[in-house]
Parts: structure tokens; sequence; C-alpha cells
């Protein structure tokens, strides 16, 4: 089913703005992996207008509803230090996302954290995804997921984006979030 808008200017449907979901995260925390469980093979490579930088693009149709997924370079903060990061950083305030999906590592939860707390900040609409679960449980981590999520006040899905667990929970958790018609998104 295509979504549609009515062109003011003649009169006519055209086809509706897809949802944006941004993936942002360190480097090295599964990013691009996540990426493509989420949009199969619909990638597009590109350069970021201006920059050597590439971004990936694609689609994904999640719960029925088709939405653009855009996988940024890697960032460890919204205060961008090198070229990358800007790209990065631009992306999250310029394309104007539907929904920001933190990845980070699940052992480096806690030096990763500030970044997550930054989005919220920024009033970003985010979900935490805690990437490489099992090696923080092979590591003897215990992460209160719920606990998390009461105190960050947005949602956080546990994953292993190499073996797909945690997709499917995550795709609920992205059209229930993106679709829902509260401002204030935050998890209950």
């Amino acid at each position: 089913m295509m979504r549609t808008c009515l062109n003011k200017k003649n009169l006519q449907l055209v086809p509706a703005a897809l949802k944006k979901i941004v993936i942002v995260g360190c480097p090295n925390v599964g990013k691009s992996v996540l990426f493509n469980k989420l949009t199969g093979r619909y990638v597009t490579v590109s350069n970021y207008p201006g920059t050597t930088v590439e971004v990936l693009r694609g689609k994904a149709r999640i719960e029925g509803e088709e939405f653009e997924v855009i996988d940024t370079p890697g960032m460890y903060t919204f205060t961008p230090i090198n070229e990358e990061e800007k790209v990065a950083r631009d992306i999250l305030i310029y394309e104007r996302p539907s929904l920001v999906i933190h990845v980070v590592e699940a052992v480096g939860l806690e030096r990763m954290l500030p970044f997550t707390l930054q989005l919220v900040e920024a009033g970003l609409p985010a979900i935490l995804v805690l990437n490489m679960m099992d090696e923080a449980e092979k590591a003897g981590m215990e992460i209160d997921i719920p606990l998390l999520e009461k105190e960050l006040w947005i949602p956080v899905v546990g994953a292993v984006s190499t073996s797909g667990r945690g997709i499917d929970e995550l795709k609920k958790r992205i059209k229930d979030y993106a679709s829902s018609p509260n401002p204030d998104r935050r998890a209950s």
C-alpha cells in the first residue's frame, strides 16, 4: 500500500516521503550488520554531498510499513571531531528522522551511554540496541533491560545482529515507536 499526500500546487496525489530510521553508534558495534538485517538487499551506497564520506541507504518493510533506513558513519558524540562524525550529525539534524537507533556494544554500555543521553536530551526519538549480548553474557554481565528502559525513558532491545537474535523484537519496537501519535514517545 502506497502512502500518498496531496500536492497543493497542482492538486494531484504524490507519494508521501517514507519515515526515516537513522542508525548511529561508534565504529565496529554492528551498525552495518543491523542495517543489512533490516533492509536485506535493497541498498544504495552514496557519498554524502560535498564529502567523500559514504552513507548507506535502503528500504525496509517492517510490520507492513515501509521505511527508509540510513546507516551513518561511526560517531562517539553529538559534537563532531572529524568529517565522518559531522556527516552523521548533519543527517540527524537535517534529515528529520522518525526514529534513531543507537547501536552500542553491550559490553561497552557504560562508556557508550553518554551518547545515548545526548540523543535523548536533543529530543530525538531513539531506541537503544544493546548489540553483541552474547559477548556480554560470556563475560558474565547481566544487563537489566527493563530497568534501563525505565531510567532512559526510551525502548531498549538486546540483540546479536550477526545471528538475528533480537531483530524481530526490534522490528516490533520500531513499528510501535515510529507509529506512536504521542509526541512524547518515551518508553513506559
